[in-house]
C-alpha cells in the first residue's frame, strides 16, 4: 500500500498553496478563499477542517493573488505624524487590540507631519484593498482628500472633531485644549502669556491650539504671544524658546510669566534649560505642556499638561469602523458619542 501524497508546494516558493489547503481540508479551493474573506459563509465543521489544514500546512493567504484580491482584506490601514512619538502610542495600541478581537490587523504608515508622505501612504493602503482606514487629524492635501473621498471604505479622522467633515470624526477640539491651558493660566493670575509652536511646520493641529489660546487672551485684552522656534530636535526648540521668551536681554525688562508648549517635549527642553539658567519654575515662569508623556510627572518639577483621551480615541475609532463594516451592530446616531474631552493634569510647573 503506497504512502499518501503529501499536497504540493508551490514550485520555487516552497510555500503551500490555497489548492494545498483544500485538498488536506477535503474542500474547494473557493470554500477556502470563503474562508478567508467571508468566514461568516462557511459551515462551522469545514471552517474547522480549513483551520487545521492551515495550521498544519503553514499557509499563509497572498492578499495579491486574484482569488483574494477581488475582496476585501481583513486588515486596517493607520496613518499616524509619528511612529516614534509616545503621544500616539496608547491609540495605536487600543485600536490594535479592538480590531484584533474581531479578526482585523491593523497595517501603520508614518507621514511624519508631511501632506505628502500622508498621501503616498494612503495611497499604499488603498492598493491592497484594505477594510477600512484611519488617519490622524483632518488636515490632508487635496489628493488625499480625493483618495479618502473615493475610497469606497470606511474612513475615521482621529485626534480630531470636526463634525462638519464626511468622515468620522473621533476625538477633541484642538481649538477648545488651548483654550482650556490659557484659562487655566489666567485663572492663576498670570497675564503675559505665551505660546510655542511645534518646530514642525505640518503640526497643524498645534496651530489649532495656539488659536484657541489668541482667542482667550484676545477676551481679556491681552495681546497674544506666538513664537515658533526653528531647532528641529524638540528638546532644543524647548530651549531656544525659554531662552527667546524668558531669558533674552530683550525680555529682562518683561519677560513672559507662563508658556504653554505644543507638546510636552518641547516643555521638558524649556524647563530643563531654564533651570540650568537658573530660572525660577514657577515662581518666575510657569510651564504648561501637551501630551501627558510618561517622563512628565517625574520631571522636577512635575510638569502640568494636558491629557488627551489616547486609549479611548483608539478604541471608539475601532469600534465605528467595525460598525460600518457589519460586525458589531450600531450605535445610537449621536455624533456626541465621538467627541471627548481632554484632561488638565495640575502638577508643579504651574
Amino acid at each position: 500500500m503506497s504512502e499518501p501524497t503529501a499536497p504540493r508546494k508551490r514550485r520555487g516558493s516552497g510555500r503551500a498553496t490555497i489548492h494545498d489547503v483544500a485538498r488536506l481540508a477535503e474542500v474547494g479551493s473557493i470554500t477556502v478563499s470563503r474562508y478567508f474573506s467571508e468566514p461568516g459563509r462557511v459551515a462551522a465543521k469545514r471552517s474547522a477542517r480549513i483551520a487545521a489544514a492551515v495550521k498544519e500546512l503553514g499557509y499563509v493567504p497572498n492578499l495579491a493573488a486574484g482569488g483574494l484580491a477581488s475582496s476585501r482584506a481583513r486588515i486596517v490601514g493607520m496613518v499616524i505624524p509619528n511612529i516614534s512619538g509616545p503621544i500616539f502610542a496608547n491609540t495605536i495600541q487600543t485600536f490594535s487590540d479592538t480590531l484584533n478581537r474581531h479578526g482585523y490587523q491593523l497595517l501603520l504608515a508614518s507621514s511624519y507631519f508631511s501632506a505628502r508622505q500622508e498621501e503616498s501612504a494612503v495611497r499604499a493602503f488603498l492598493g491592497w484593498n484594505p477594510a477600512a482606514l484611519a488617519v490622524v487629524g483632518r488636515f490632508h492635501n487635496r489628493a488625499t482628500e480625493k483618495l479618502l473621498t473615493s475610497a469606497g471604505i470606511p474612513v475615521v479622522e482621529t485626534w480630531d472633531y470636526q463634525p462638519r467633515r464626511k468622515p468620522i470624526q473621533v476625538g477633541y477640539s484642538n481649538n477648545a485644549v488651548g483654550e482650556q491651558a490659557t484659562r487655566y493660566l489666567y485663572g492663576k493670575g498670570y497675564r503675559r502669556i505665551a505660546f510655542v509652536q511645534n518646530s514642525l511646520a505640518g503640526d497643524l493641529s498645534a496651530v489649532d491650539r495656539s488659536d484657541g489660546y489668541a482667542t482667550v487672551m484676545r477676551e481679556h485684552g491681552l495681546e497674544p504671544i506666538i513664537y515658533a522656534p526653528t531647532a528641529e530636535a524638540p528638546f532644543d526648540a524647548g530651549k531656544q524658546a525659554i531662552e527667546a521668551l524668558a531669558l533674552s536681554p530683550a525680555r529682562r525688562a518683561r519677560p513672559v510669566e507662563a508658556i504653554i508648549f505644543a507638546n510636552d517635549n518641547l516643555a521638558a527642553g524649556a524647563l530643563l534649560a531654564g533651570q540650568r539658567a537658573g530660572l525660577k519654575i514657577p515662581g518666575q515662569c510657569a510651564i504648561v505642556g501637551f501630551g501627558d508623556y510618561a517622563f512628565s510627572p517625574l520631571l522636577l518639577p512635575s510638569l502640568t499638561t494636558i491629557r488627551p483621551p489616547g486609549r479611548e480615541i483608539g478604541e471608539i475609532a475601532a469600534l465605528r469602523i467595525l460598525e460600518q463594516l457589519g460586525v458589531l451592530p450600531a450605535s445610537a446616531p449621536d455624533s456626541r458619542l465621538n467627541l471627548l474631552a481632554c484632561e488638565l493634569i495640575e502638577r508643579e510647573s504651574a
